[in-house]
This record gives structure tokens, C-alpha cells and sequence, in this order.
């Protein structure tokens, strides 16, 4: 740790005693070196106006970045300033968000401020961040006593489980994947679907009937506009416990640091599907216990965003598809096989995606299989953690992919992937002239 951080092991020895004291220049090098553990310190309010400066003034849309030093005397000598420009941020931030979903609201001609319960309730898991603390802990303790030793509950030790609350269990070919009657205290699941899907079906109602009073009591306090939402939210609620009772917080975030987020890996270790993997990984967002920060997505056939969640600063396309450059659409196209991408988006901030194209059974022949993909992604800055990123020249600029969120708000002019040109500039058409794109975006 002294080697990355330059300095001397008698050094560190002495800060970690509090017998020196951490210099802005040292500060920089441990929020550079260790983001996710240094974002977890608890600072004092001083240090938080730091903090929250040297955030704003790190956005990409500044030109150039102050030293630690500079942003400290900042925010000591004239805090009146560095809160004004922290607030005045954050404003612009919202307000760019708010723009970006009033336009492609617009461009896709949908009624200005209505929202669908699905979108309410998507929407709810993206300010809770996608975790749900009360419900991962108690879904960790519950996996604890289930499982034992084993790292995730084993579908034998979920049915004895259910079977000491009084349910019977039924595996039966065709009909729902999963059907609970309660007035029977009677289970029905479908036995032709992956193992995969039944475990999770399992773990589901095991979740459903022990976190019962947990899950009631979020969705009651949810600011939610329709019995619709309501019971969307129950199952939203339902399906977390379940992955957080198959991959526990702790021991699923240790294993994903230790095989640097390998997601075959990951999956056989806790016996769960690629995209139930992907989705855990979004969800590792406890404090001081934090994963990666990651973006997760799936995808349709039809290039619909069915799936969203982004603890990263990317944020996808509100309404419509993503953007066609993205490997996610080239994963639907080829299944089976793992995608990557090294990505910049117009904000100047890189990702390394990973996606791959999955195809369910569907059990007929005149049952169309379900296609789709899943990808997932972390900023550039974390490559090193990232298993996916061994294979790709961070520092290539012809090897990074310039992609955007949606073609309606992307302000990309040159791009010859367009669908539709952007919806705040006008457009240009020349007859005599022709290029891959009909119109030259001008404004």
C-alpha cells in the first residue's frame, strides 16, 4: 500500500496511528488508488464539503481537474462559495437528467409526466440505488440458517425449509412456473423449466412467506399511485429477496472481488444463471461493504430495454432502445457468447461492457424460444477488478466505441449509426448531396 501510494511504510504506520496528517496530495492518491473504500469513509462535515466539491468540480463536463490541495483551500477559505457551487451542481445535474427525459418523452411522442406502474416501480429501485438494505440482511440471515456450510441454499435444504412451515410441494411438467395456493398451503412448480429459473422459484416463495411483514411494510411506505404498482413492487420486492437469498450479500461480494467478477465463475459457484448473476452484481451497493459500482441491462430481440439499473454515472435512454453501437444488440444477433466493448459516452466517461445473448426454451415447437441479452458494465477506472477488460486497449482511442444513451438526446453530430437526428437541433437536407445519414445536423 506505502509503494502505491508513494510514500514510505513508516509513513503509512504513522497516518494509520494518527500520528500524521493526511495531506490533501495523499488524499488524491488514496481516492485514485481505492474509490470504493475511500467513498465509504466518514467523513466530518468539513470534510464532506471537500468531498462534495472536489466531486462537482470532477465532472466531466469541466474542463480540466483542481488538485486536492487547491479544492480544500477552496472549500476552507470561502465555504460560502463551495456550498453555493456544490448546490448549483447538483441543480444542473438534475436538471440535465430532467431535459434528457423531457426530450426523449417528446421525441416518442408519450404524454409529459405520466408513468406507467412498471415505470413507477422501476423507478423506485432506481432511487433506492437498487438495494434494499433491510430486506438483503434479513434474506442473508434466512440463507444463513437454510444453508449452512453450503455457500447458497441447496433446492433440497428450501423444501425442507417450506415443508416445516406446512407447504406441500409439487413438481409438474407445463402450467405456471411457479403457483402458490395459500389456502391449500400448496406449491406448484413447473419441472420443465431451466433449474436455474425452479431454484429461483424455490427461493422466491421461501423469501415470499418469511419476509412476508418486511416486504409489506416497504411497500406500504412507498409513494406509489396504483394497486397495480403496489403489487408490481411486492413482486419486484419478492424477486430481490430471492437473489439475495441465493448469492448472500457478504459471501457473493467477496467471492465476485476474489474472481475479479468472473461471471461464469460466480454462477456455478452459487449455482444460479448468468443474468440472475448479472442482476445480483447491480444490487452490491451496502455501505462500507460496497461492489463495484456496475450498470446492468437486458435486452430484446426488438432492442428494448426490458431490465435497467446503473450504479455508475451512465444513465439509458428513458423511453425506446439504446443506442445501436452498443454490443448489447450484437449479443442478441450471436448467443452464447461473451461480448466486450470498450465504450465512451458523450460525457467523455469510458466503460467496459460485457453482454452475451441468451436463449430460453420455450418447451414447444410452436412456442417461439425467448430471446434476449444481458450485458453489464463498470467505468473504465475499475478495468483492474474487471475480468472482461484483460483483452482490451484501455488506452487505444480507435479502439473505444463512441456510443450515447438514446439517438434523440445523443449530441453525437458525425455519428452514421443514426435512427433519428437529435430532437433540440434542427437538420439540414441537401438534394444533391449524400451521405451515409441524409441530413447534416446543424445548430
Amino acid at each position: 500500500m506505502a509503494q502505491v501510494l508513494g510514500i514510505s511504510a513508516s509513513y503509512l504506520s504513522q497516518l494509520e496511528n494518527d500520528e500524521r496528517h493526511l495531506t490533501p496530495a495523499l488524499a488524491d492518491a488514496l481516492r485514485a488508488a481505492f474509490p470504493l473504500d475511500w467513498a465509504d469513509l466518514a467523513p466530518s462535515d468539513g470534510d464532506a464539503m471537500v468531498r462534495a466539491l472536489h466531486e462537482a468540480l470532477a465532472d466531466p463536463q469541466l474542463p480540466g481537474a483542481l488538485p486536492g490541495e487547491a479544492v480544500e483551500r477552496l472549500a476552507r477559505q470561502f465555504p460560502g462559495f463551495a456550498d453555493a457551487f456544490v448546490r448549483l451542481h447538483a441543480l444542473h445535474t438534475q436538471t440535465r437528467l430532467r431535459l434528457d427525459m423531457l426530450d426523449e418523452t417528446i421525441g416518442t411522442s408519450l404524454a409529459a409526466g405520466g408513468r406507467l406502474p412498471w415505470e413507477e416501480v422501476r423507478d423506485w429501485f432506481h432511487n433506492a440505488n437498487n438495494y434494499v438494505d433491510t430486506l438483503d440482511r434479513a434474506a442473508e440471515a434466512l440463507a444463513a440458517e437454510i444453508a449452512g456450510k453450503d455457500l447458497s441454499p441447496r433446492v433440497q435444504s428450501m423444501q425442507g425449509w417450506l415443508r416445516k412451515q406446512g407447504v406441500s410441494i409439487t413438481w409438474t411438467g407445463g402450467g405456471a412456473m411457479r403457483h402458490y395456493d395459500a389456502a391449500r398451503h400448496h406449491l406448484d412448480l413447473d419441472s420443465n423449466q431451466p433449474i436455474e429459473s425452479g431454484r429461483f422459484q424455490l427461493a422466491y416463495q421461501v423469501a415470499a412467506l418469511a419476509l412476508s411483514e418486511p416486504i409489506a411494510a416497504i411497500v406500504e411506505a412507498a409513494a406509489l399511485q396504483s394497486e397495480a404498482a403496489r403489487h408490481l413492487l411486492t413482486i419486484g420486492l419478492g424477486n430481490y429477496a430471492a437473489g439475495a437469498l441465493l448469492m448472500p450479500y457478504e459471501r457473493f461480494r467477496i467471492a465476485a472481488r476474489d474472481l475479479r467478477h468472473d461471471i461464469d465463475r460466480l454462477r456455478l459457484r452459487f449455482h444460479v444463471s448468468f443474468e440472475q448473476c448479472c442482476h445480483r452484481l447491480s444490487t452490491l451497493q451496502r455501505a462500507r461493504a460496497r461492489g463495484i459500482p456496475v450498470f446492468f441491462c437486458r435486452v430484446d430481440m426488438a432492442g428494448n430495454i426490458t431490465k435497467r439499473h446503473s450504479a455508475t454515472r451512465l444513465q439509458f435512454g428513458r423511453f425506446g432502445g439504446a443506442c445501436p453501437l452498443w454490443i448489447v444488440h450484437e449479443a442478441v444477433a450471436i448467443p452464447d457468447r461473451i461480448h466486450v466493448q470498450l465504450a465512451e459516452m458523450p460525457d467523455g466517461i469510458r466503460y467496459v461492457s460485457v453482454a452475451k445473448g441468451l436463449v430460453k426454451p420455450s418447451g414447444s415447437y410452436y412456442r417461439p424460444p425467448r430471446r434476449y441479452a444481458v450485458a453489464l458494465g463498470c467505468e473504465a477506472t475499475h478495468a483492474d477488478e474487471f475480468i472482461y477488460a484483460d483483452g482490451l486497449n484501455l488506452a487505444s482511442e480507435e479502439a473505444v466505441a463512441k456510443i450515447g444513451a438514446s439517438c434523440r438526446i445523443c449530441p453525437r453530430d458525425g455519428c452514421d449509426q443514426r435512427a433519428f437526428p437529435p430532437s433540440d437541433k434542427a437538420i439540414h437536407v441537401d438534394p444533391a448531396r449524400r451521405d451515409l445519414v441524409p441530413y447534416r445536423i446543424v445548430g
